[in-house]
């Protein structure tokens, strides 16, 4: 199939809720449309940045259908359905193939730690539930499963299966599933610490969680890739780091501190599910000083490019 609607930066779509904690279609839709407007490639809906295992089964479905309704046809749209059972992620997978999403993606089961042929297993029931084709998400530091090259040669075999959404931190993953997998594949990067890296070692495109709050910046980094300038390459990943570890370093959750700088930036989209934390009182100085730092990265390189 032709896989170039995969390649490019794609937010990780996150959770939006009502005041009253529930997930709100308004927010939704507004969330959708504001990522829509800076012309990223797509959105990974339902992922770790929508906040996926903390909300029931039909919070995730309605998510979707949101997301879908609005945006089918407009972005690429990429629906993950892992779940703690096969079943759920089987009626997620079906649910979001009705609804028009362009593939599926899923983590490997949590919690339980299952051999190589039980994630095998699971990772095909998915597949077969659907014609969507179907991208591996490897996440080894939440999901404990690290994914290794013979179990993605075995999933190779399987045409649905496009490519691997990598979240391992080691940058040279990228370059071994890419170079194990062959022609017609696409590995994204996902850690968003290393996208210049991992562009530059062979990621096709990328799915990150901190990109719906400054996807101007991965977009900037992405075209000076492409332009091989590496020099503003590396000095844009810096300042990028930069943002996440100040988003990393409230008492509040990264998400929650994403979700109160895009509220400055215009787009409210509620707070964070418990157990994660909301802000603190002590973080709304620091959130202000983080959406400086954004918008002040975001006009140098806008008119680097310029």
């Amino acid at each position: 199939m032709n896989l170039e609607k995969f390649r490019g930066v794609i937010p990780a779509f996150y959770a939006c809720y009502d005041e009253q904690g529930n997930v709100s279609e308004e927010a939704t839709k507004e969330l959708g449309n504001h990522l829509y407007n800076k012309k990223v490639k797509g959105l990974y809906v339902g992922g770790s940045s929508g906040e996926c295992i903390y909300q029931t089964l039909e919070e995730r479905k309605e998510t979707l259908r949101i997301v879908a309704e609005n945006l089918r046809g407009k972005l690429t749209l990429i629906a993950h359905v892992g779940a703690p059972s096969t079943r759920d992620s089987v009626i997620l997978a079906q649910y979001a193939a009705e609804l028009g999403y362009d593939a599926l993606s899923a983590i490997p089961p949590i919690y339980f730690k299952l051999p190589e042929n039980s994630v095998y297993n699971y990772w095909s029931k998915i597949m077969d539930a659907t014609d969507l084709p179907f991208i591996i998400y490897n996440i080894p530091q939440t999901t404990g499963f690290d994914l290794s090259i013979s179990l993605l040669q075995k999933l190779r075999n399987n045409p649905k299966v496009i490519g691997v959404k990598n979240s391992s931190m080691p940058v040279m993953d990228i370059e071994r599933f890419k170079a194990a997998a062959g022609e017609n594949f696409i590995v994204f990067n996902g850690p968003d610490e290393q996208f210049v890296a991992g562009r530059l070692i062979g990621a096709d495109g990328a799915i990150g969680g901190t990109y719906g709050v400054m996807p101007e910046l991965f977009l900037y980094a992405d075209e000076f890739v492409k332009t091989n300038d590496f020099v503003h390459a590396r000095e844009i990943q810096t300042k990028i780091n930069d943002i996440i570890i100040s988003l990393c370093s409230l008492e509040g959750s990264m998400y929650a501190a994403i979700k109160a700088i895009l509220a400055l930036q215009g787009v409210s989209i509620g707070g964070v599910r418990e157990p994660l934390e909301n802000i603190h009182e002590g973080d709304l100085e620091a959130i202000h000083q983080i959406k400086n730092q954004i918008d002040e990265a975001i006009a140098h390189y806008g008119k680097v490019l310029a």
